[in-house]
């Protein structure tokens, strides 16, 4: 081959492609065309709350009549509600709220209300600077002292502390929607654009206001007894000429002992009236999975024995609607994602995917909303399991991570010292080991045969790394 040729060769040969740039198009484009199962996939979030709740009726109109002295510019008693995780507690005191400022606001009776997650907020000043915050947005309390917020707190309920630039929208305010339209919300900025959550208004009377208080989870408050104490106090001094002033507690908690926290003079000022939710049994929890689905599926996309297995599995492990409605979210997104095949529809099957998926996370949720004391009782089994060489039975037998009921209170009663909590009495203890149980978390079981003597054996549930790493978590965001 001549010189030119090869030359011609090899420039064909080492000449660089030159590729025309193809265009794919949007990576959303395919996703925002592609067909759901889902009408509105919010309306099967644990975080909305219909506007109609099922199997509450009873409570709602407890709380409503304590409530309606209110309007007539009276105080009412303090109320505590009471109940496990996923009972409705917090979404029934919403939208008794939410109904209560509603009327308010269309009669122009002066009630305000305001709501406080006590996790997020566990101290009296973090609590008191956010509900003042609230009814004074225009205004910045940083640097000043509690006594200084708190009277501002009682100002605002005696009439005389006004904000001019605030709006009343009972409907949707700070920009959250009332119920039926994703939460239950009340915010403290009319139709400000600021983060969601919280009720307040902007009604103004020279005979004071009624200032309704929504304290959920108030058991993880670290000063509770200052707070509960400095509250109820107040409409002692809200009572000198101050008209109908007065500010009442909704207090929510799933530690029915969390008052014993509270001083024998804090007690006696709390005139509260006290409602323990149940959990849900399968049947109404088949029922509210019913009513989501019909709010957040298309028709004809989920199996009627699919609602009934997810509503089984909540009942069985705890009763928790928020356990229910979870399953059937992620038991959709399962079937969504799968598109057109075997018709799209959720199942059975996709059920039993979705409780692999979400067990874990349901659980470590769980964890972190348990009362204290409970928490540190698991915490002590996760502790101890980690070291636990496997127990030999006088039969020979070897057991693996069990525990002895004696050796986990003993390491309880340790770590509330160690935490400055107040040691629980073993009945107490045993009451707490059961509920652990009935949560699915610890396995227990009478010594019997192969165990010197008679005890309880206690087996923790889950990977105790994990558990421990979670609660740990919690203790220190708590102190």
């Amino acid at each position: 081959m001549g010189n030119s040729a090869q030359q011609v060769l090899a420039s064909r040969t080492l000449a660089p492609r030159t590729l025309e740039p193809r265009n794919p198009g949007n990576i959303f484009a395919k996703e925002f065309s592609r067909d759901t199962i889902f009408l509105d996939r919010n309306m099967i979030t644990p975080h909305f709350t219909p506007r109609k709740l099922l199997f509450r009726d009873k409570y709602i109109g407890e709380i409503s009549g304590l409530l309606s002295s209110t309007l007539h510019g009276k105080k009412p008693d303090n109320i505590f509600i009471y109940g496990k995780v996923g009972t409705g507690k917090t979404s029934v005191a919403k939208l008794v709220m939410q109904q209560l400022l509603e009327f308010a606001s269309a009669k122009n009776i002066p009630i305000e209300g305001n709501y406080v997650n006590c996790r997020n907020h566990n101290s009296k000043y973090r609590i008191l600077s956010k509900i003042v915050k609230d009814f004074f947005p225009e205004e910045d309390f940083i640097g000043y002292s509690a006594a200084f917020i708190y009277e501002k707190l009682l100002e605002y309920a005696r009439g005389t502390g006004n904000n001019p630039h605030k709006t009343w929208d009972a409907r949707s305010v700070k920009g959250v929607p009332g119920p039926g339209s994703g939460s239950v919300g009340m915010g403290a900025k009319g139709n400000s654009s600021a983060a969601a959550g919280e009720w307040a208004g902007g009604i103004a009377t020279a005979a004071g206001r009624q200032v309704v208080l929504v304290l959920d989870e108030i058991d993880k408050v670290k000063d509770l007894d200052e707070l509960v104490y400095g509250l109820t106090r107040g409409n002692d001094e809200l009572g000198n000429g101050s008209g109908s002033a007065g500010i009442t507690i909704i207090g929510i908690s799933n530690n029915l002992l969390f008052k014993d926290r509270l001083d024998p003079r804090t007690k006696s000022s709390l005139c509260e009236h006290e409602m323990v939710f149940p959990p849900y049994n399968a049947q109404e929890l088949t029922d509210i999975l019913k009513q989501r689905a019909e709010l957040a599926f298309k028709p004809g996309t989920v199996e009627e024995s699919a609602i009934a297995l997810a509503a089984a599995i909540a009942a069985q492990e705890s009763g928790d609607a928020r356990t229910a409605v979870m399953l059937l979210l992620k038991a959709g997104e399962i079937a969504d994602r799968r598109g057109g095949m075997d018709g799209c529809m959720v199942t059975d099957r996709e059920v039993m995917k979705a409780k692999v998926q979400v067990e874990e996370e349901l659980v470590y949720s769980m964890i972190s909303t348990l009362p204290e004391q409970q928490q540190l009782v698991l915490y002590s089994i996760a502790t101890l399991s980690l070291n636990r060489k496997p127990v030999q039975k006088i039969t020979g037998e070897i057991e693996e991570g069990i525990l002895f009921s004696g050796e986990v209170y003993d390491e309880y009663c340790r770590i509330a010292k160690k935490h400055k909590e107040t040691v629980v009495s073993s009945r107490w203890y045993r009451e707490y080991i059961s509920e652990l149980e009935m949560y699915g978390l610890i396995y227990t079981t009478a010594s019997g045969k192969g165990i010197k003597g008679q005890t309880t054996l206690i087996k923790l549930g889950f990977e105790a790394e994990k558990i421990k790493g979670v609660i740990e978590r919690g203790l220190v965001e708590a102190h």
